[in-house]
């Protein structure tokens, strides 16, 4: 039998190029997907495998454009609304404007009106009429010589500046109250004081002159032999005698009071 001078060797493998490698053709299928699936039948798969491959990738390049294309028909719908609405005469002429709305005027606030406090504490009238005025409500005392004292909310008002009733308007800022202390009674006027001041007593009557005892000089005689006393100057003036000296009826030393000797001279 014959025998060949050499056994048999299988064919080499044919040499796969770099655009053949599996991991490639996978990444353009999947970021280009027309290169993929050239690249795809180009390779060493069997056809099975490429038309998995290629419809996959299709898939896959199909499905943005099938979603932006609903997009395109309402985005013209609505530029051609809006070329109908500019084409359109009503478009053209703007729409009337409304008249604005007149509103009437305020009502006018009426002045409130001072309500009667005579009689009541003055923390309670200045919690009434504070309400009602823009400024302070004002104390003084109902008396000249009492100080008000800081602590005058018990006080009772004895007069208002406002009569009741009236109203206040911007002259509210000055009302003023004058005030008694509790127990006190309310003067008929502000210009009263509650002490009276002193009156000065009157001067007392002089004491009488003492009623001079008989001594030398005191007493005389009368040519009937009786003697003659005077109490005073002016029974000296009644009897006439007036001046006196010393030696006449009824010198004394109490009618000389300078002691000249003459007493009673004017």
């Amino acid at each position: 039998m014959y025998q060949p001078p050499y056994p048999y060797a299988p064919a080499p493998a044919p040499v796969r190029r770099w655009w053949q490698h599996p991991a490639l053709i996978i990444t353009a299928l999947v970021v280009l997907p027309p290169v993929g699936i050239a690249l795809a039948w180009a390779s060493r798969w069997q056809q099975p495998q490429k038309i998995v491959a290629t419809v996959l990738s299709g898939v896959w390049f199909l499905i943005p454009l099938l979603s932006d294309s609903p997009e395109e028909p309402a985005a013209d719908a609505k530029a051609g609304a809006a070329a109908a609405a500019s084409a359109s005469p009503s478009a053209a002429s703007p729409s009337p404007t409304p008249p604005p709305a007149t509103t009437a005027p305020p009502a006018p606030v009426a002045d409130p009106l001072m309500p009667d406090v005579v009689g009541k504490p003055f923390e309670q009238a200045e919690k009434t009429v504070e309400d009602l005025i823009t400024g302070e409500l004002q104390a003084l005392s109902a008396y000249r010589d009492v100080e008000l004292p800081a602590a005058h909310g018990p006080w009772l008002v004895c007069f208002q500046s406002f009569r009741p009733g009236i109203a206040l308007g911007a002259q509210g800022a000055a009302t003023t109250v004058h005030l008694v202390a509790p127990g006190t009674g309310c003067p008929a006027t502000t210009d009263t004081n509650l002490r009276r001041p002193p009156t000065t007593a009157p001067a007392p009557d002089p004491a009488p002159d003492p009623t001079p005892e008989d001594d030398g000089g005191s007493t005389g005689s009368t040519g009937g032999g009786g003697s003659v006393s005077y109490r005073n100057c002016a029974a000296v003036r009644a009897a006439g005698a007036a001046p006196i000296r010393r030696g006449d009826p009824g010198y004394g030393r109490h009618l000389d009071r300078d002691g000249d000797g003459v007493g009673c001279e004017r």
